[in-house]
């Protein structure tokens, strides 16, 4: 059984305390590996190495970190096979997912600050008393960089490459239950050549090893990807410190179908929206509301479709559902479904999932699931479920479906399906979300921000915005 290391002064090392933890495989339901069990001493050796190798990283040319992240995404994509495999058995997503969108994401994510940290702008202004004013962006030094089990190496690339493209180093800290391509891609920093203590990860509990982190005096930034309770945990312990913070948390996404939308495309988009990643995507529309002329309709057509969906091996290239990541997580999930049948509603979806194969009997898997006639203020409409079930509601009215979809403590994203011009600028207007997708979802350029409202999170993340929140600006003054 494989034991995965942290990666701390550029090598793989035991935890301190020679203890580790089962790493259970979601469509097995049995250990096939174990990490690290992190505590506070190999956090200090992590932060240790972080500002060592910041004293190098920081004085070196944007072109020279650039050199590195390009090299980075080559070695991603040269190992894109047994990083896609890792992923799909580590957190339970089907094969064909990690290798067409996880991995290249990652690559992409490294490519692109790469490439952004060349071409990034300052600015400088004279006036007419001879002065001359610019700006200099300064990295901070160590970063705490907590990344979450839905899409492992996707989004702590997204992480990493900004933060040492603008100079910084990086103590990275995976989620505990999918920590096998963080561990495979520190490999690869190692291939790389990457100086010593430039990315460091920790393996761990987020109470222990997450907790030591963001506490550390050491770690002046923290960005953090996951759920809001934890990220209201963080940011009440380091706000007494003033540590810079961006949280990335929950959604509990709308998705509003309106009579005139090109159905089709909306009936295929919903599927997807509802159901990619076994439904475990911050970003999917988890609340479907349809204009009632087509709602029946529309929900008859999305329950043939969603039982017609396969579940099973994530190996095979035919199932569109693998796994959930963890028992607990299973039985959550379920449990709102049992939730949902108090609450008074309707579920339309077949239950059992069938015809897997014995190895597998002990997963975590899970059928998809449409849920009809609930009330939009009830606790399945109102909470984050992260997994594939789904509400639908039909609406007569802007103004009623509006007043539905803002329902909500989250305002991470949401999307909008009408051919009306008018109605598109109107309603996105008032949509209280991050981001509206009109006529798609899930469409990401790193050039637009991606970040929430309300209690979906703090800052932005994007191309720009990620490069100006991991550094410092200073204003420099000179008269002549």
């Amino acid at each position: 059984m494989e034991k995965i290391k942290n990666l701390i002064g550029g090598e793989l090392v035991e935890p301190s305390s020679g203890h580790y933890l089962d790493n259970f495989a979601p469509s097995t339901g049995e250990v096939y590996s174990q990490l690290p069990d992190s505590q506070s001493e190999d956090i200090d050796r992590a932060v240790d190495s972080a500002k060592t190798g910041f004293k190098t990283w920081s004085s070196f040319s944007p072109q020279q970190r650039a050199d590195f992240l390009f090299k980075l995404a080559d070695l991603v994509d040269k190992n894109l096979e047994p990083l896609a495999e890792a992923e799909s058995f580590d957190q339970g997503k089907p094969l064909w997912l990690a290798k067409e969108v996880d991995i290249p994401r990652a690559s992409h994510n490294l490519r692109f600050f790469a490439n952004m940290i060349l071409t990034q702008r300052s600015v400088a202004f004279t006036d007419n008393q001879n002065k001359l004013e610019y700006v200099n962006h300064i990295p901070y030094g160590p970063c705490a960089l907590i990344s979450p089990w839905n899409l492992p190496l996707y989004l702590l690339t997204w992480k990493i490459a900004p933060c040492i493209a603008a100079g910084n180093t990086a103590i990275c800290k995976p989620s505990e239950l999918t920590p096998m391509t963080a561990f495979l891609f520190g490999k690869l920093t190692i291939e790389a050549g990457l100086p010593a203590g430039v990315i460091n990860i920790v393996h761990g509990l987020g109470g222990q090893a997450g907790q030591a982190l963001i506490e550390h005096p050491d770690v002046p930034v923290i960005s953090f990807t996951g759920g809001t309770q934890t990220g209201s945990h963080i940011a009440k312990t380091v706000a007494g410190d003033f540590k810079k913070t961006s949280f990335e948390l929950g959604g509990k996404n709308p998705n509003i179908i309106f009579a005139d939308c090109d159905y089709d495309k909306a009936l295929e988009t919903t599927l997807r929206s509802s159901f990619l990643n076994q439904g475990e995507i911050c970003l999917c529309g988890s609340r479907i509301f349809v204009e009632k002329t087509i709602y029946d309709r529309f929900l008859s057509d999305l329950v043939k479709k969603a039982d017609a969906l396969n579940v099973g091996d994530p190996k095979d290239n035919s199932n569109f559902l693998g796994a959930l990541v963890s028992k607990d997580h299973l039985e959550k999930v379920q449990g709102y479904v049992t939730l949902a049948e108090q609450e008074g509603g309707r579920v339309h979806t077949k239950r059992k999932v069938e015809n897997l194969p014995s190895q597998l009997k002990n997963g975590y898997f899970m059928r998809p699931t449409v849920i009809s006639s609930l009330d939009y203020t009830c606790r399945v409409q109102q909470e984050e479920i992260f997994g594939p079930v789904v509400t639908i509601t039909p609406f007569e009215s802007e103004e009623e479906v509006l007043k539905m979809a803002n329902s909500v403590k989250y305002g991470l994203a949401s999307s909008l399906w009408t051919n009306d011009h008018s109605r598109i600028h109107r309603v996105s207007k008032q949509l209280q979300a991050g981001t509206v997708w009109v006529n798609t979802w899930m469409y990401r350029n790193l050039r637009v921000p991606l970040g929430g409202m309300k209690h979906s999170g703090v800052g932005r993340e994007g191309g720009e915005y990620s490069l100006d929140f991991f550094t410092e600006t200073q204003n420099v003054s000179l008269s002549y």
